[in-house]
């Protein structure tokens, strides 16, 4: 295979080119969670004493935190293998002498900012200008109501100025599923007087939920009738993450799993994935439509549910309609969704995910507007799509739209499709995964 990682580097700073691959085969460890990298960054930051993170994600996203927290006076080093932090404590950020930059991490700023609004300095926080279109007033709404004072551009925009401190508890039903404004809030009540709630009519992913437990704050989660209230109480000092392992990001082994799925005689085996219920959405869907995946190993690893995964070859069939919780629970995983789908004997239909509009890109519209590229059937909706298969996808120009998920998408079509695939800004994986295309290109894609 005349691929070799050099030569990928090198183009995919502007496009990568993908034939039909003959055989996919691979047996490796994903980096990463991103989430969880995220959170284990920040909890170990304002936790008392060392922590040592190691398979933090490499995603330019979550270095964007590591850079942040540096900002903020926290000591970090950085490893080969591993991420030190000397936690400061809860009363231990120091005001940043610059603008804090989270590039293209809505993590970062979203989840950040409940951190800064319990801090006695003010604080700017901006990003690149995808962030700067997304909006922020989800969480400026609580944040304010628990007494930051908060200025945004048309009071929803970055850059944000936050002057924290002085907080006080509130009751808060987020008006949309979202774990970052979850997250935004049980932060902010870390550091608030009383015990801070957050009711979710739909639960998101509790990544938040259960480092909170690990770093030993006053938590209460209790379920209601299919959503959750989660309590936290401030002022509790944090302990240090200690040794931590992140597990492999299950998003990111997500374009590998489909790969698998839908090309011929394929067999990807996956190391040491996060499998927490709120994130196996997808896994269930892909098993629903005859996916062969199996979970190996599974096992707790701190807190955190996970397992190996085997992906192989499969005839997807089935009609499905997908909406509500479902789609809350694998939003980020509807990209690769779509390119599964066009393998589908029988249809797919994605409701209630206008979410995606205001991602890094209007996700549906790049979609949609890809996968026609590439001669796909689809019909859009406002707050979805629908596709009925299968369909023979064929080699086209594709545009990332500055999207990771859309760029590592529509190279995972590019391996079925006949001809060949061109998928413009294609350097927009290295926001989630780097190594993306080597992984791909190592288990027998033909990517050049």
């Amino acid at each position: 295979m005349k691929n070799t990682m050099s030569e990928i580097k090198e183009h995919n700073t502007t496009t990568v080119k993908i034939t039909r691959s003959a055989r996919l085969r691979g047996d490796f460890q994903i980096p990463g969670d991103k989430s969880i990298s995220h959170r284990s960054a920040m909890f170990a930051a304002i936790g008392n004493g060392e922590s040592r993170l190691r398979n933090y994600s490499s995603a330019r996203d979550c270095q964007s935190t590591l850079d942040c927290l540096e900002a903020l006076g926290v000591k970090i080093q950085r490893e080969n293998d591993q991420i030190l932090i000397e936690g400061v404590g809860l009363d231990g950020l120091r005001e940043a002498a610059r603008v804090l930059d989270v590039g293209n991490s809505g993590s970062t700023i979203r989840m950040l900012s409940g951190i800064l609004a319990g801090q006695n300095f003010t604080t700017e926080i901006t990003g690149d200008a995808s962030i700067q279109r997304r909006p922020m007033k989800r969480v400026i709404d609580p944040l304010t109501l628990m007494g930051a004072r908060i200025e945004a551009r048309e009071n929803n925009f970055a850059p944000l100025k936050i002057t924290g401190g002085n907080l006080k508890a509130i009751e808060y039903t987020p008006p949309m599923a979202s774990a970052q404004v979850k997250s935004c809030t049980l932060l902010a009540g870390l550091f608030a007087e009383g015990k801070t709630t957050v009711i979710e009519k739909t639960p998101t992913r509790n990544h938040t939920e259960v480092m909170m437990q690990e770093t030993g704050a006053a938590i209460e989660i209790e379920a209601l009738d299919g959503g959750e209230r989660i309590s936290v109480t401030g002022g509790q000092s944090l302990r240090a993450l200690g040794e931590y392992t992140v597990a492999g990001d299950l998003s990111s082994a997500a374009f590998f799993i489909v790969a698998a799925l839908i090309s011929p005689d394929a067999e990807i085996r996956l190391r040491h994935i996060g499998i927490n219920p709120s994130r196996t959405g997808l896994i269930d869907v892909l098993k629903q439509m005859g996916g062969q995946i199996e979970i190996e190993n599974p096992r707790l690893a701190h807190g955190e549910p996970v397992a190996d995964l085997l992906a192989r070859s499969s005839e997807l069939r089935g009609n499905l309609e997908l909406s509500g919780a479902v789609v809350a629970n694998l939003i980020d995983e509807v990209p690769i969704l779509a390119i599964a789908a066009t393998q589908l004997d029988g249809s797919l239909t994605i409701r209630d995910a206008r979410e995606l509009r205001v991602k890094e890109s209007d996700r549906i519209r790049a979609i949609v507007d890809n996968l026609r590229q590439m001669g796909i059937e689809v019909e859009e909706f406002e707050d979805g799509f629908r596709l009925t298969g299968k369909q023979q996808l064929r080699g086209a120009r594709v545009e990332s739209c500055d999207d990771h998920r859309i760029a590592m998408a529509f190279t995972v079509a590019g391996l079925i499709a006949e001809g060949e695939t061109e998928v413009g800004g294609a350097d927009a994986a290295s926001v989630s995964l780097p190594e993306f295309y080597q992984l791909l290109a190592r288990s027998g894609g033909s990517i050049h």
